[in-house]
């Protein structure tokens, strides 16, 4: 649901002398940052709008078969439980064709920004 979570570790070699953390540690680690070129897009999540478009087949079918009237030999759930074999898949595609053209047109809208991608490695040891 959230974002995500940081979590800081203190060892015991980070406590000073009044038993608080330290504010700076004998050996800072080495950071090196290298620029790199990055694309921002809002990608559409396919699951989701395969799911919405069956489901919304699904309500299609329980409408269209309401409009007319059951056969008496079988029935109106027997009937709407047939058609739901069409129903529900013709949802399912429509959905991953409107996602289809959601991220087409995400890609449009795409833009390109400059990132900064930070290492951190182990303090360089001089002897």
């Amino acid at each position: 649901m959230g974002g995500p979570v940081l979590t800081l570790v203190i060892g015991p070699d980070a406590l000073g002398d009044n038993g608080g953390v330290s504010e700076q540690s004998p050996e800072e680690p080495a950071e090196s940052v290298e620029p790199a070129q990055v694309t921002l897009r809002r990608a559409p999540r396919f699951g989701a709008f395969i799911v919405v478009g069956g489901l919304l087949g699904a309500i299609a079918t329980l409408v269209l078969t309401s409009l007319f009237e059951p056969d008496p030999a079988v029935g109106f759930t027997a009937s709407f439980a047939y058609f739901l074999l069409f129903g529900v898949p013709a949802g399912l595609a429509l959905g991953a064709v409107v996602a289809l053209v959601a991220d087409a047109v995400s890609r449009r809208r795409a833009r390109t920004a400059t990132a900064e991608r930070g290492t951190v490695g182990e303090p360089d040891q001089e002897s």
